[in-house]
C-alpha cells in the first residue's frame, strides 16, 4: 500500500472537531496546543465550544483546521504511519507541507492565521460569494460564468473597478466545480445553471470569494510573509493546487503558496497526480469525509480512510499494518 495524506480545506470545520483526538492521543494534544499557541487564538474553546459563527470566520477557521489536521497527523505519526506523498485542498496544502517536513507547525500556524485575515479583509462581507456547480464539466462551467457576467452587465448597474468577476475556483471531482466572484454574478449563475445543463448551482456558506482574482489583494499581502517563512524542500512529493505537480524546491513551495490564493484549486488533477505517483490509498487527515468522497469519484479503486477521530486513526493504522 502506498498511502497519500490529504488535508481538508475551509468548509470542513465543525464545532467539536479535534476534541476526541486530543483526548485520545497525547501527541495529538501536543500538536494542537502548539498550533493554538502559535496562532494566538484560544483554539480549544473555539473548536470544541464554538460558537459556530465565530469558528466560520476565515481568520479563525484556517488556523483551527490546521490545528486539528496537525493533531490527526501527529496521532498517525506516533503510531508509525508515514505518507508516501501528500496534498491538501487550499488551506490543506499547509498541512501537506507539515507532513512533508517542509516547515514547522508553529511557523505554519502563524502564517495561516495571517492568510485567513488577509483573505477575509480582501473583499467586504456580502460583495463576494461562491457556489457549487453540479453536473457540469469543463467548458460548460466557463460558459456559465461568462453568461452570468453578461447578464449582470445587461442590468446596467455600476460596474465594479476592474470589472465583474466570476470564475472556476475549485475543480473538485467529476461533476462538481465551485465558482467564485462577485455575489451578483454568482446569483445570476444560480438562475442560469439549468439552462446550460447544470443539475444544480448552489450558493455556499462561505465568508469570502476564494481562489479568484478578487483575492489578489490578499495574495499581495501574503507574499512577503511567505518569503519570510523558514522552509525546507519537501521530503516527500507534495502535489500543489496551482498546477497539480509535485513541489521539488523551496522556491517552488513559496511560489505555489502565493499563487494559490487567487488561482483555482486543481483538486481532481492533483488526486490523479497522486495516483500516478503510485498512491492507492488515502488518509484524510483532519475533520470530515469530503475529500474521501471526491477521491472515490476520481480514483474509484482507491481506499480512503477519514482520520478525524480516534476510530479513524485506529482504522488507518490497522489497514497499514495489514497491508
Amino acid at each position: 500500500m502506498r498511502l497519500g495524506f490529504v488535508f481538508p480545506g475551509q468548509g470542513a470545520q465543525v464545532v467539536g472537531m479535534g476534541r476526541s483526538l486530543c483526548e485520545g492521543f497525547p501527541a495529538a494534544r501536543d500538536a494542537f496546543d502548539t498550533a493554538a499557541a502559535a496562532s494566538g487564538l484560544d483554539l480549544a474553546r473555539l473548536c470544541w465550544e464554538g460558537p459556530g459563527e465565530r469558528l466560520a470566520e476565515t481568520e479563525v477557521t484556517q488556523p483551527a483546521l490546521l490545528a486539528v489536521s496537525a493533531a490527526a497527523w501527529a496521532a498517525l505519526v506516533e503510531a508509525g504511519v508515514r505518507p508516501f506523498a501528500a496534498a491538501g485542498l487550499s488551506l490543506g496544502e499547509y498541512g501537506a507541507l507539515l507532513a512533508a517536513g517542509a516547515a514547522s507547525l508553529p511557523d505554519l500556524a502563524r502564517l495561516v492565521h495571517l492568510r485567513g485575515r488577509f483573505m477575509q479583509e480582501a473583499v467586504p462581507v456580502g460583495v463576494g460569494a461562491m457556489a457549487a456547480v453540479l453536473g457540469l464539466e469543463g467548458s460548460g462551467v466557463a460558459d456559465l460564468c461568462r453568461l452570468a457576467v453578461e447578464a449582470v452587465r445587461a442590468d446596467g448597474g455600476p460596474e465594479p473597478t476592474g470589472g465583474w468577476v466570476l470564475a472556476p475556483a475549485n475543480w473538485n471531482c467529476p461533476g462538481q466545480v465551485v465558482i467564485s466572484g462577485h455575489a451578483e454574478a454568482v446569483r445570476r449563475a444560480v438562475d442560469l445553471g439549468r439552462g446550460v445543463g447544470a443539475r444544480r448551482v448552489q450558493v455556499l456558506p462561505v465568508s469570502a470569494p476564494f481562489h479568484c482574482p478578487l483575492m489578489l489583494p490578499a495574495q499581495r499581502r501574503l507574499e512577503p510573509e511567505v518569503a519570510a517563512l523558514p522552509l525546507r524542500a519537501p521530503a516527500i512529493p507534495v502535489v500543489a493546487n496551482v498546477h497539480a505537480r509535485a513541489l521539488g524546491s523551496v522556491a517552488e513551495v513559496r511560489d505555489a503558496l502565493v499563487r494559490q490564493v487567487s488561482s483555482p484549486v486543481r483538486w481532481e488533477e492533483s488526486v490523479r497526480a497522486l495516483g500516478a505517483l503510485g498512491c492507492d490509498a488515502f488518509a484524510e487527515v483532519g475533520p470530515g469525509r469530503t475529500l474521501s468522497g471526491f477521491i472515490s469519484r476520481i480514483l474509484p479503486g482507491a481506499r480512503t480512510f477519514p482520520v478525524g477521530d480516534p476510530d479513524g486513526v485506529r482504522a488507518c493504522v490497522a489497514a497499514v499494518g495489514a497491508a
